[in-house]
């Protein structure tokens, strides 16, 4: 019995242990998007538990997660290691890498036999025009217009040392990386930055300049994970492992323009590292996407988001409304700062949580959300008791109730229907803001509006958008038929 007793803690050590899932991220572009899934599938198939993360936002984001354990590895590249992760020169071995990650509790593995480097690209009849072959000539060539991704526009490897690098003057805007192509072939941009492994490539028969000046490194696409993964997940990694020089730039290309030019999810198109011909997706419907496999989750998701959110809100907004009614002194600084709140935009809200919290995914989205939920409650509460009669408050002291009293029985029944009103548009506001979270990996609906954006596809788009619009509605059908009944209750004690 004693024998049992002692084995019993180590167990249960190795049952969590073998419980415990790989945690895999993914940035938010098509490549990324598959390389995930296909680290995801191979671990699954060597029969380790696993939780893929799609879209989870870019470098600093992952790296973030990474490094706080949120996620336990995600495909990335040597250039943006170098450059970005290590604030050092873009070139350099995988040897170097490591050791300069060793201290970070991180490592570079598998080098899976590609290189993705970026490149520039203009539209053809406009290099054809203005005779474009090299990004050097696009010096002076002020009036052209350039469009690239918002990433490459801050990377010290993107359009700063770029611009350095080649003396470009021109101002460019920034766009999402999925549509810089359909912006391309509209005429809307002249030049955007591309990956050297698009897809869309030829099909929009693209001018890809050459880096005369050899600015651009080589981006070996590797495993970027944390130092421990091979020993925690040592069955797994064998698996992964075996990826290494599994992937060229071809292969890479073709399952690029599965997901992006046939329709394929990402999850097909990585499984077309198996060799297989692409093919035909078959049409794919509008209820075939909205009613997918993943509804269910993403609803749950989305769900806890904006009702856990919504909850602290009420918590923490009423008590802040009734002490800014209470205390005049206070009403400014309370509404002023919930108000500032409001004002920040979302993204870098989820950015700096994501640095405060040490964490990534639903508790920095959580945190944020709370946030955002806290104007329409406190404004509402301090309204509603401002809107008491000082009659009502006088007749309440005639009764002999005290301050405390008169407040819970008098004035907050009173309110009621304004904090109501308050919570619904905090319910409705959060509805929307919450498909933004998943950008940094809390999943909900925003996950295929990510997923869209990647693509440009309009019909995972609206699978995203849609659901997100009718739960806002029945939400605001909910708190509406809250308000009816709570008004009748009202009536009733009135005629009472």
């Amino acid at each position: 019995m004693r024998t049992w007793a002692a084995l019993l803690p180590l167990l249960l050590v190795a049952a969590a242990a073998q419980a415990e899932p790989l945690v895999v991220g993914s940035k938010r572009f098509t490549e990324s998007y598959i390389l995930g899934e296909l680290i995801a599938q191979t671990a699954r198939a060597a029969g380790a538990a696993v939780e893929f993360r799609p879209g989870m936002g870019g470098t600093a984001i992952l790296y973030e997660a990474l490094r706080t354990g949120a996620i336990d590895l995600y495909p990335e590249y040597t250039g943006t290691i170098a450059s970005e992760i290590l604030q050092g020169g873009a070139r350099a071995s995988i040897e170097a890498l490591n050791a300069r990650l060793a201290p970070l509790g991180l490592a570079v593995s598998a080098a899976l036999g590609f290189s993705n480097t970026y490149a520039i690209g203009v539209r053809r009849e406009v290099a054809e025009k203005r005779r474009l072959r090299r990004i050097s000539d696009l010096a002076g060539q002020r009036q052209l217009r350039l469009g690239f991704g918002h990433e490459f526009l801050g990377r010290r490897d993107g359009w700063p040392g770029l611009a350095a690098a080649y003396g470009l003057a021109q101002r460019p805007r920034g766009l999402d990386h999925g549509l810089a192509y359909e912006a391309l072939a509209a005429g809307e941009v002249d030049v955007i930055d591309l990956y050297s492994t698009d897809a869309k490539i030829a099909r929009y028969d693209i001018a890809v300049l050459e880096d005369d000046r050899g600015f651009f490194p080589a981006y070996d696409a590797v495993l970027l994970h944390r130092a421990d993964v091979p020993q925690r997940f040592a069955r797994a990694w064998r698996a992964l492992a075996a990826l290494e020089g599994s992937i060229d730039a071809e292969r890479m290309r073709r399952m690029n323009a599965a997901a992006e030019l046939e329709g394929k999810s990402f999850a097909e198109a990585a499984r077309l590292h198996r060799g297989a011909a692409p093919g035909s997706a078959p049409a794919r419907g509008f209820l075939d996407v909205l009613l997918g496999p993943d509804l269910w989750r993403l609803t749950r998701e989305h769900l806890l988001l904006v009702f856990a959110s919504l909850a602290a809100g009420v918590a923490a907004g009423v008590p802040l409304g009734v002490a800014a009614a209470k205390w005049p002194r206070l009403a400014q600084p309370i509404l002023g700062a919930v108000g500032v709140i409001q004002t920040i935009p979302s993204l870098a809200l989820f950015a700096f949580l994501i640095a405060l919290t040490g964490a990534i995914g639903t508790w920095p989205a959580l945190v944020a959300l709370f946030l955002y939920a806290l104007l329409p409650i406190v404004r509402n509460t301090h309204a509603g008791l401002a809107g008491v009669g000082a009659g009502m408050r006088d007749a309440a002291r005639a009764l002999g109730l005290s301050a405390r009293q008169a407040l819970w029985r008098i004035e907050l029944p009173l309110a009621l229907p304004t904090i109501l009103a308050g919570v619904k548009t905090s319910a409705v506001i959060n509805v929307g803001t919450a498909t933004i979270a998943a950008f940094i990996g809390a999943g909900g609906y925003g996950e295929r509006i990510a997923s869209g954006l990647a693509l440009n596809d309009n019909v995972m788009l609206l699978a995203g958008a849609i659901p997100a619009a009718a739960l806002a509605l029945l939400v605001q059908a909910a708190f509406e038929l809250a308000e009816r009944r709570l008004g009748w209750m009202h009536r009733v004690a009135a005629e009472v």
